[in-house]
This record gives C-alpha cells, sequence and structure tokens, in this order.
C-alpha cells in the first residue's frame, strides 16, 4: 500500500500531533507500505508556547512547519492525486482543527480549507480508504457527512458529530472503527488518555485495517 499521509504542522496545540505522526509512519513502515507526507501551504492560525500555552506573537506556515516531522522530504498538499495513492491518513493534533478546518472556533459549523476539502473528497470518490486519527474524524464528518467513526468517548464532540451527519462509535485503544461502506478508518489516540504505547498500537490498527480495504478495492 502506498499512502499520503497529511498533516497539519508541528506540535500537537496548534499543528500535528507528533507522536501520532511518528507512529504512523512507523506503522506504515513496519508492514512494508510506502508514503508520501503532504501538508497545506497556508499560515497556521496561530502559533502556541508548547510550555505555557500562551500564543505567541509570531507566524508560522504549515508546510514549513509539517517539513520538520517529514524531514524535509514534503509537498504542498495541492500537489495530492488520488490516483497515485492507495489510502490517504490524517494523523491528530490541534492543527487539524485549528488549520485544516476551523473546528476548534466554529465547532459543527466549521469551515474546511478548500485544498484539504478537495483531497477527502477526490479520495472518496475513487473509492480509496481514508485513515484518521484522534481529531480528524471531525474533519472527515464535516466534508463527507454520512460516516460512521470513532473520537473515544467525548461526549461533547460525539455530539458534534451527530449533527455533522455522522455515527458515533465508542472504542478504547487497540480498537478502531471501520466504515466499509464509504472506506473510512478511524481511532481514538490522544483522544483518550494515552501512552506512547497506545498510540503505537492504535497507528498499527488503523494501518492494518487501510490495508484491507485497499486490497478489497
Amino acid at each position: 500500500m502506498k499512502a499520503a499521509v497529511v498533516i497539519s504542522g508541528c506540535g500537537v496545540f496548534d499543528g500535528a500531533e507528533i507522536h501520532e505522526t511518528v507512529m504512523t509512519l512507523y506503522a506504515l513502515d513496519k508492514y512494508g507500505c510506502s508514503y508520501q507526507l503532504f501538508a497545506p501551504n497556508v499560515m497556521q492560525h496561530h502559533v502556541i508556547n508548547h510550555i505555557t500555552g500562551e500564543v505567541m506573537q509570531e507566524s508560522r506556515n504549515v508546510l514549513t512547519e509539517a517539513a520538520r516531522i517529514a524531514r524535509g522530504k514534503i509537498k504542498a498538499l495541492t500537489e495530492y492525486r488520488a490516483a497515485d495513492f492507495d489510502a490517504l491518513i490524517f494523523p491528530g493534533g490541534l492543527g487539524v482543527a485549528k488549520n485544516l478546518c476551523t473546528y476548534a472556533f466554529d465547532g459543527p459549523e466549521c469551515s474546511v480549507d478548500r485544498v484539504v476539502e478537495e483531497a477527502i473528497l477526490t479520495t472518496h470518490k475513487a473509492h480509496k480508504p481514508i485513515g484518521a486519527l484522534c481529531i480528524s474524524p471531525v474533519l472527515i464528518a464535516r466534508v463527507l457527512g454520512d460516516v460512521t467513526v470513532t473520537i473515544g468517548n467525548d461526549a461533547t464532540t460525539a455530539a458534534h458529530l451527530a449533527e455533522l451527519g455522522a455515527r458515533h462509535e465508542r472504542k478504547a485503544h487497540g480498537e478502531v472503527a471501520v466504515d466499509r461502506k464509504n472506506l473510512i478508518v478511524t481511532a481514538a489516540c490522544y483522544m483518550l488518555d494515552a501512552t506512547v504505547s497506545d498510540i503505537a498500537r492504535d497507528a498499527e490498527e488503523v494501518v492494518k485495517a487501510l490495508m484491507e480495504l485497499a486490497d478489497r478495492g
């Protein structure tokens, strides 16, 4: 399987969740998959000091920050073509809810970055599976609507998913929600209390389920 992995910066509070991203890449490599990292070439909503939690008086670019995790091997999301990949994966982090869409600020009324929306829609139209970790299922639900996903057991977020037309399944670590009709695989990751080992296990279960769906396609 060749996967496209879309990340939203670098750092849980304003970008991609680093553990979830790295463990996703590890799982892909462990199971013999190749991957290409992508990020939208846009400015972050804001920059957070990850020690104090305070907003910093500076601006950063999502693609430039994401390149830190990718060790420079990353492409702008405008270059993504569904035909070139077998699966699309979104690790979590608040960058998903701040930079890829506006869920962190607008809840279920959020808007989605145009390029991100196009990537999801073209992948779905091509009948290729999409994986989403942590808060990323909200992004998928905002774009596709009638899907089955998990964000663990958070009642508020689950209610927002219902407003978006999605169905929520409660899942623990090591469990994934698999929507076989829409080819969507989701895991809660840091939406639950978690260790790095929990995140690794969740990422592996997502990758294994995506491989199964990709083979079926």
